[in-house]
């Protein structure tokens, strides 16, 4: 049976100095897939930075800016190896940032695949990231933003679930298919992302908390992204480091598949830096400098002012 979208909204605003932010949930009713467990969400700030899991009600932030100047929005996919978001620094952060420069952000609070909340709990963050794209595209009018400027964005394991996003979107997932709905994003922004599940690069922890611990050749085939890429995967923008233990070999691995399939792709890696550093981390050199190529990516390709 198809299932529409439907988008149920809390209209809880919050002042900032950057934006008013909105909360948009994903679903109406029962979540797809949901086991009925009840259990509150877990929220824990240590070290400055808040950790969130057991997500059973996805949704999405919408931070709208004060000055819009461009009709591209940028849906934020957080990090945290599919065990926890790291929903501030990956998340709310860079939603700021975009703002501060006339664009509409989304930060997507989307669900862990936790076995005893969800049934077939891997696909489960795919499914919300598709439905992010979907509602977005879906308003585009009402959010003051181009159907076709939509991209993704994502972090360390939330850079894997966009990778996956710009490399599956053929395949809509789960219980909600609208085939009138295109959920591709018009363009890639991966920083410091977990790519391949491949054995020789992949980071075991991003892999196990999504397929196990010893996953079966098929499953590390089908979330291993730069096997899929495609000439149809929007253009991208990476970064890594080389002393990242979510090594630069998975950037590296999505940039060529890019190349050969003739996807614009611009790549780039520091020497230092380490992981984890979004806007927060300070001291770190070079590294620091990221958002200022990633800005000048953007408005090379006519998102950004």
């Amino acid at each position: 049976m198809k299932t529409f979208p439907f988008i149920f909204m809390l209209m809880s605003f919050i002042t900032s100095s950057y934006a008013q932010v909105e909360t948009v949930f994903l679903y109406q009713g029962i979540v797809p897939g949901s086991r009925g467990v009840k259990i509150a969400e877990d929220s824990q700030t240590s070290d400055g930075i808040t950790r969130v899991k057991d997500i059973s009600n996805p949704c999405l932030y919408v931070y709208q800016p004060k000055a819009k100047t461009s009709d591209a929005a940028v849906i934020i996919c957080p990090g945290g190896g599919y065990g926890i978001l790291a929903i501030d620094h990956e998340g709310y952060d860079i939603a700021a940032w975009f703002n501060d420069r006339g664009i509409t952000a989304f930060v997507l609070k989307y669900r862990l695949p936790q076995d005893e909340l969800f049934d077939n709990a891997e696909i489960r963050p795919l499914q919300d990231a598709q439905q992010a794209i979907r509602i977005v595209r879906k308003d585009a009018v009402k959010f003051g933003i181009s159907p076709d400027k939509i991209g993704i964005m994502g972090f360390s394991a939330g850079g894997h679930l966009a990778s996956t996003a710009s490399t599956h979107f053929q395949s809509q997932v789960g219980e909600i298919i609208d085939p009138s709905m295109s959920v591709r994003p018009d363009f890639s922004i991966l920083i410091y992302p977990v790519i391949t599940f491949g054995e020789a690069n992949t980071h075991s922890g991003t892999r196990e908390n999504l397929i196990g611990k010893d996953p079966p050749a098929d499953k590390t085939e089908l979330y291993s992204s730069e096997l899929h890429v495609s000439a149809k995967t929007p253009p991208t923008f990476l970064i890594s480091t080389t002393d990242d233990a979510v090594s630069p070999e998975n950037s590296i691995l999505y940039f060529e598949a890019c190349r050969k399939n003739n996807v614009p792709v611009e790549m780039h890696i520091y020497e230092k830096g380490g992981h984890g550093y979004a806007l927060k981390k300070k001291g770190l050199g070079p590294v620091e400098t990221w958002p200022a190529r990633m800005e000048d990516w953007m408005k090379e390709r006519e998102l950004m002012k």
